[in-house]
């Protein structure tokens, strides 16, 4: 049968990034063999949990649970709530929307599916346009997203390095320039892997060379701002008319629900509707029910800021704390943790690949995820890249502390240099 599928469905059967995280997830759900620091599922947080699960109660004390579930609403997205969000955006940012500037997905991964396939490829004018990426490392689940996957393109970024144990990756714009058949320019803010934060100074750049090339600038907000607002500082929410903001209700605690938020102007957001009714027909409203009269209230922004985003800093902090015990004596960077929940872990020297490193680890009872995924094609060539891995800290303390001695002992294994 393998022979009759397409070239674009055979690619689906092979190793990818995404695939290996999510058998990660499939393999420990409901076991107990595995300390799961690998995948991207968020932290159970009791208060969001609570917050939540009354809102649900209220849901199904009304008839509002049957109207969700019983009929098909807009591709577009519930009506009201494409109101709800526009009010959201414009009474907290000035952003000036309507309707027509927002549409709902099925989760972020649907979001950048459409959007890179609607910019990336070959063109109705005959030419074919690339998805390029200003800086890796940058989120695996780009890599498999592109019906064409030559048409996603990397520049490698620029490493600061910090202090004897920190580093921070930058976008290089001494080399980086939009080529000639970029059909938009991509990245995440905070980064998934790295928890970096593209500053406003280099986000402003993006967004002045992305309008001067008449190329879209597509923003990944998954960890960002408004919500879940996992940063460690405060950033600007840039705002032009070839800016396309992407936002995810799953790191609030909703990752079951995939659901996503896209603001556009109107033409892009029109092309998502009509995927949307072709290939799904109508949206799920829950996680949107959920989350409306949060927004409505702006009780959202502070959860965000006083439960989230203190939650996910004393862990990041618990996180590195235990990685310097336990690596202590050996050459180790880890990138600044300026948001998101991983730690990426650079170990200069290693004797191994991270893809053995991985296997390694897994064979003692912890996940993580190997760097090289997150490099895509254009920098799969970069010794760097086989020499950094990716920690969630989205676990107990107990499950962190556990699992973060395994990984180190089996890093002191195999690394080529002792510091004296």
């Amino acid at each position: 049968m393998k022979k009759k599928f397409s070239q674009f469905g055979s690619r689906f059967l092979g190793e990818s990034g995404t695939k290996l995280l999510m058998d990660d997830l499939a393999q420990v759900a409901g076991s107990n063999a595995f300390i799961n620091l690998g995948g991207g599922n968020p932290a159970r947080v009791p208060k969001m949990e609570s917050v939540f699960g009354n809102a649900m109660h209220e849901i199904l004390a009304g008839r509002q649970f049957e109207d969700i579930v019983g009929g098909y609403d807009s591709p577009q997205g519930n009506e009201s709530f494409l109101e709800i969000v526009c009010e959201f955006f414009s009474r907290n940012f000035s952003w000036d929307l309507t309707t027509e500037n927002v549409a709902i997905t099925t989760g972020s991964q649907s979001s950048f599916f459409m959007l890179f396939n609607l910019f990336g490829g070959m063109c109705v004018d005959g030419l074919e346009r690339v998805i390029q990426l200003p800086l890796t490392p940058e989120y695996i689940g780009y890599g498999d997203l592109l019906i064409n996957p030559d048409c996603l393109v990397s520049d490698r970024a620029k490493i600061r390095e910090i202090g004897s144990n920190f580093f921070k990756y930058e976008v290089d714009f001494d080399l980086f320039h939009i080529r000639s058949n970029a059909g938009a320019v991509c990245f995440s803010r905070p980064t998934n892997p790295t928890g970096n934060v593209l500053s406003d100074e280099e986000v402003n750049q993006l967004v002045t060379l992305t309008g001067e090339a008449e190329t879209p600038l597509i923003i990944d907000n998954a960890y960002g701002s408004p919500f879940p607002n996992i940063v460690s500082d405060e950033i600007k929410m840039p705002k032009a008319s070839h800016v396309i903001h992407c936002f995810s209700l799953s790191k609030l605690g909703l990752a079951g629900l995939r659901t996503g938020i896209v603001v556009a102007q109107p033409e892009t957001i029109t092309a998502i509707k009509s995927i949307n009714a072709a290939t799904c027909l109508s949206i799920n409203g829950i996680g949107a029910a959920l989350i409306a009269k949060l927004m409505v209230s702006n009780e959202i922004i502070g959860l965000c800021n006083e439960v989230i985003r203190p939650f996910y800093a004393e862990k990041s902090r618990l996180a590195i704390e235990i990685f310097h015990k336990y690596l202590s004596g050996i050459d180790y960077r880890i990138h600044v943790s300026e948001g998101a929940f991983f730690l990426w872990l650079w170990f200069p020297g290693l004797a191994i690949s991270d893809q053995v490193l991985y296997k390694r680890i897994k064979e003692r009872g912890v996940l993580i995820i190997p760097g090289s995924f997150f490099f895509h094609e254009d920098n799969c060539s970069w010794e760097h890249s086989k020499e950094c891995i990716r920690v969630s800290f989205a676990q107990s303390d107990e499950a962190l502390e556990t699992g973060i001695k395994i990984v180190s002992e089996e890093v002191k294994r195999c690394i080529k240099s002792i510091r004296t």
